[in-house]
């Protein structure tokens, strides 16, 4: 990861338009926070992919959310309407209007963590298999550049996801989208995180597609009732949450519960000032030590 972004570090100079694909089912945290940072004033366009899989309504709430910021556009696109994905070179032309008049061609660097649907989304633009494709994060391995139509050349890199995870809600969603590999965190603990939003976000994905007359407010006896429609019994009628949990992550990643968006703008904007709190009391207890030891060295 880190030499990744060293590269693409490198290369910015050359470049006109930056896009990033997103989960449109977690616009925020799958948006990496090194893009800001890398960008400067260049021109964005943020690419909602999955947007099938996506709550329509939130879809826009999100586009209108993140159009709020200089020079940023979005545009919703789905492997459901690969024609639709075409529109996206008329975008770069739009956002670089002086290249799009010219004989030079459009530098548009591609960027998106794991498993966001980036790769798919080249393989249509170019209208060949060039990208790499796979259910498993980091399938991509090194930059390339790939010519597209209407002058533009795209400037392929490697999903990076960050190295640290200051907001635990998104480390969360991430993990429940599988943009994280599942070893990193145990599948049953994903689930009870899922049902637990879902609960209140969607509770009726949840009572039709497992039949359940009521939802207990406890996640685990929540998951369990999940488990025992399903089978998913041990001996002694015990309920076996890992195999409950996967039954649900696997049908809520593809969309069998529903079109479901995990997180709205006014969620994020509340868990960014918890993070910058948490912040500050680290900062705070920083400060604490190291005047501690100045003065026992005094």
């Amino acid at each position: 990861m880190h030499k990744a972004s060293k590269e693409m570090r490198k290369i910015m100079p050359q470049v006109d338009l930056m896009i990033e694909v997103l989960d449109g089912r977690i616009p925020f945290s799958s948006e990496n926070p090194m893009l800001a940072e890398l960008r400067g004033d260049k021109p964005c366009i943020k690419v909602l992919s999955k947007c099938d899989l996506a709550d329509p309504a939130l879809t826009q709430v999100w586009q209108d959310y993140l159009e709020k910021d200089k020079g940023v556009k979005t545009i919703a696109l789905t492997t459901e309407a690969p024609e639709k994905m075409r529109d996206l070179l008329s975008l770069c032309q739009q956002m670089v209007p002086n290249k799009a008049s010219s004989v030079k061609n459009i530098q548009a660097m591609i960027m998106g963590i794991p498993n966001v649907g980036k790769s798919t989304l080249i393989n249509h633009l170019a209208g060949r298999q060039i990208a790499k494709t796979g259910n498993e994060p980091a399938v991509t391995k090194m930059q390339q550049r790939i010519k597209l139509d209407q002058g533009i050349v795209l400037l392929d890199t490697p999903g990076v996801l960050w190295p640290k995870l200051e907001n635990q809600h998104g480390g969360y969603r991430l993990a429940v989208t599988g943009a994280i590999k599942e070893t990193a965190v145990s599948n049953d603990d994903i689930a009870m995180y899922a049902v637990a939003y879902l609960r209140d976000a969607y509770p009726e994905s949840l009572t039709s597609r497992y039949q359940l007359t009521e939802l207990a407010e406890d996640d685990v006896t929540l998951l369990e009732a999940i488990g025992r429609t399903r089978g998913c019994l041990r001996s002694g009628g015990r309920v076996d949450l890992e195999r409950a949990a996967k039954i649900l992550l696997t049908e809520l990643r593809a969309g069998t519960l529903g079109k479901i968006t995990l997180e709205t703008p006014e969620m994020m904007e509340k868990e960014l000032l918890e993070v910058a709190k948490i912040r500050e009391q680290q900062a705070a207890k920083k400060a604490a030590k190291q005047h501690e030891k100045a003065g026992s060295r005094d």
